[in-house]
């Protein structure tokens, strides 16, 4: 129960934080001018802001690579019929085909919405909903299908799946406790069971569903308290565990899709990553709670060769000015990455944008509060 006690303070110490803030209200949309990026098959990319629980926070920024404008808050204006804004607690964004799904956990829906103008075309209703990710033309819904609380009486979780058509819902299945990220690869979708409701009594397993039959065949046992779920250009799944906080450490894992068993692990935290490429950038910032402070880290690794590689992604520099890093994403043209900042988790957060080939800081950028998640725009043309 000790584990139980420290995250339920923790809780509670950001709540205290967050009802110091003024009282809720629906921002109008401001803009900031950013360098502008040179010409590709990127339009830009949406940030979505989780924002405090219970305060209907959560918000969507916009950065236009062709105009150089950083907009904040563009939900509430194109939407001005939702009068709590887009929600409470934004978990994860997702943009396919012509329209941006943005998983709102705390409100217990996927709101659906245009890419373009961001007015909503439609909204999912799922419990305790964690994580998105598409394919052939679906939209799968990880969910932890429970009240945001801690206990052993949890039910197990679901992966819902639904069309991005009519958004008629398709499918839906049970998978392990608290389910958290997916990826598909190689016809089947890896999802990561956390059990992160019930410390010690974590889950450990990755279910595997077959997208054909949507059955799940199969649990692959990997470590405990699991998180992040990231394919790479081989088919391989790599996934974070986040450990217990105490005397098993943050670790990242690859898994051969074709043999569904785990093939190496590295002996490095691991709370975001991203791949582009060849290449995964993995940043760790692992709480201790024997020390009480959380330890950063940013590692690369080749994909190929699977090779640790020996220098961070960032300058130390950068690593200096940022005090939480958060949400991770690199444009796989320009090869810029773009980390967010949660700071103090009550105030806005920061973007940074990082040529890691010219070995420079582009640009800083104020956000909502708690930025997370990035969503590539394309160019047209585009489909569903």
């Amino acid at each position: 129960m000790k584990h139980a006690f420290y995250y339920l303070l923790f809780l509670l110490i950001l709540s205290t934080l967050s009802s110091c803030r003024e009282d809720d209200f629906i921002s109008l949309p401001d803009e900031d001018k950013l360098p502008e990026q040179e010409a590709s098959n990127i339009a830009g990319f949406y940030l979505l802001n989780e924002g405090n629980m219970n305060m209907n926070k959560a918000s969507l920024d916009y950065y236009d690579y062709q105009t150089g404008l950083y907009t904040r808050n563009l939900y509430g204006t194109a939407n001005p019929t939702s009068t709590l804004g887009l929600g409470d607690v934004g978990n994860d964004l997702g943009l396919y085909g012509s329209k941006l799904y943005a998983v709102i956990n705390a409100s217990n829906k996927v709101e659906v919405m245009d890419a373009e103008t961001t007015e909503r075309i439609a909204v999912l209703e799922v419990k305790n909903c964690r994580y998105v990710t598409f394919d052939g033309g679906f939209v799968y819904v990880s969910a932890y299908d429970g009240e945001v609380s801690l206990g052993n009486d949890k039910p197990n979780g679901f992966i819902a799946k639904y069309d991005t058509t009519n958004f008629d819902q398709i499918n839906r299945i049970e998978v392990g406790r608290q389910p958290e990220e997916m990826a598909v690869s190689n016809g089947k979708l890896y999802i990561a069971n956390s059990g992160g409701y019930s410390p010690p009594q974590y889950e450990s397993t990755i279910s595997v569903i077959d997208l054909d039959s949507f059955k799940v065949i199969k649990a692959i046992e990997v470590a405990i308290n699991l998180h992040r779920v990231k394919a790479d250009g081989k088919g391989n799944i790599y996934v974070s565990s986040r450990g217990d906080y105490y005397d098993t450490p943050s670790n990242l894992f690859v898994i051969d899709t074709q043999l569904d068993q785990v093939i190496d692990k590295f002996d490095i935290p691991c709370s975001n990553l991203t791949i582009s490429g060849d290449t995964a950038y993995v940043i760790g910032s692992a709480f201790d709670y024997s020390l009480g402070d959380f330890k950063v880290d940013y590692a690369m690794i080749n994909t190929q060769t699977r090779e640790l590689l020996s220098q961070p992604f960032i300058s130390q520099e950068l690593v200096d000015k940022i005090k939480m890093p958060y949400g991770l994403a690199v444009d796989a043209y320009s090869g810029n990455i773009y980390i967010t900042d949660a700071g103090d988790y009550v105030s806005p957060g920061k973007l940074y944008a990082y040529n890691l080939k010219a070995d420079s800081l582009l640009f800083e950028q104020v956000t909502g509060d708690i930025p997370a998640q990035i969503a590539f725009v394309f160019k047209k043309p585009y489909k569903d």
